[in-house]
């Protein structure tokens, strides 16, 4: 595995001395996120311990993970990268590898070693497992985008929705929906309610066929369809009443349906896993990268991601850390057996492929 020099030079600091000398660290970060519950969770079980140990250290956040991969290559053009972590999905991730614009790194000699309930120490990359996806992605959470309703617009005498394609069923569910204004899970939901197996949803998205096969069938839907960029945005529509359903991240759904008590149900089926984690870009200054470093082995070890599932309802990303979430918090991961019978997963590596190609595609067909 390639390492960068600072990297090299970072890393040997500090193993030699268990942390990198506080002289030797910038004394503020700039962390980006998405904002809202997430951020909050992060802002809780991070910063705000990591600050305390701290004091005279400042973090900023920037709510801008949305946009991360145009971003970081507007700033590495412009030679001025501003940003010192970033929280991305793992398709991101992987773009931002292939473009020299995120950081490789090697787990093992970075992160801190895991820690089961016995006391045994776990290799990082043995404890975080398939779910590191990149060299230069350090995974947080597992989550899941899935929808939600309102309880009180179920028609009298119907089910509620528990059917992903009831998402199309616009006679027995009348009212609005809210979808993300972008291709990524739309275009699997359509071809899954137009036909196509599972397990070739993937082969079909790679042909131009199977793209427009996609849009014809959201074309089903689209009049009755609010677009939402922002994560808040459905639960926010949910709660106002203005959609009868909307897909959102299911940390989102929680905190709508849990803290704000809204008449909101969950719809777990066809839901799809994806990850977030941290990476860091490329071309750091050497304080920068130490503070980093240093903030990352801390806010990623067993506890503190387990400690994360305390305020949003997020599958920590360690092995190590799922036996120490809540009781009463678990019941509303998506990893729980009773919400996870019927998961689509995202394929991270097709939407790093063709992810600029369809987006210029679906967003021309929004205009339409």
């Amino acid at each position: 595995m390639k390492m960068t020099k600072t990297l090299l030079a970072t890393t040997a600091l500090t193993l030699a001395g268990g942390a990198v000398a506080a002289q030797e660290m910038a004394d503020s970060m700039t962390l980006v996120s998405w904002g809202g519950a997430y951020q909050n969770s992060q802002q809780q079980a991070y910063v705000v311990p990591y600050l305390e140990m701290n004091p005279d250290v400042s973090v900023t956040w920037d709510e801008s993970s949305n946009e991360a991969v145009a971003q970081l290559r507007a700033m590495n053009e412009a030679g001025n990268i501003t940003w010192d972590l970033v929280d991305v999905v793992a398709s991101d991730a992987i773009r931002l590898c292939d473009e020299g614009l995120a950081m490789e790194v090697d787990h093992d000699e970075i992160l801190a070693p895991g820690e089961t309930e016995s006391g045994e120490e776990v290799d990082p990359t043995d404890d975080f497992g398939d779910l590191i996806v990149s060299d230069c992605y350090i995974p947080q959470i597992v989550y899941s985008t899935t929808f939600g309703y309102r309880t009180d617009m179920v028609p009298d005498g119907a089910e509620p929705p528990n059917d992903i394609c009831d998402v199309w069923d616009l006679e027995t569910y009348p009212g609005q929906r809210a979808l993300e204004r972008r291709p990524i899970n739309n275009m699997e939901w359509a071809l899954l309610c137009d036909g196509v197996a599972k397990d070739e949803v993937y082969d079909v998205l790679a042909t131009e066929e199977g793209q427009d096969q996609a849009l014809a069938k959201l074309d089903e839907i689209k009049d009755e369809v609010i677009w939402w960029s922002a994560g808040a945005d459905t639960p926010q529509l949910l709660a106002d009443g203005e959609v009868f359903m909307g897909s959102t991240y299911n940390g989102r759904l929680y905190s709508v349906i849990e803290e704000q008590d809204q008449p909101v149900g969950m719809m777990w089926d066809a839901q799809v896993f994806d990850l977030d984690g941290w990476i860091i870009p490329e071309g750091l200054p050497e304080d920068r990268l130490n503070r980093v470093l240093d903030f990352v082995r801390f806010a990623t070890d067993t506890q503190r991601l387990a400690d994360q599932a305390n305020y949003i309802s997020y599958g920590p990303a360690r092995d190590t850390s799922a036996p120490l979430v809540p009781e009463e918090m678990k019941q509303h991961m998506p990893t729980d057996p009773a919400n996870s019978e019927n998961t689509f997963l995202y394929n991270y590596e097709f939407w790093a492929d063709y992810r600029d190609d369809i987006d210029a595609k679906f967003q021309s067909w929004l205009a339409q």
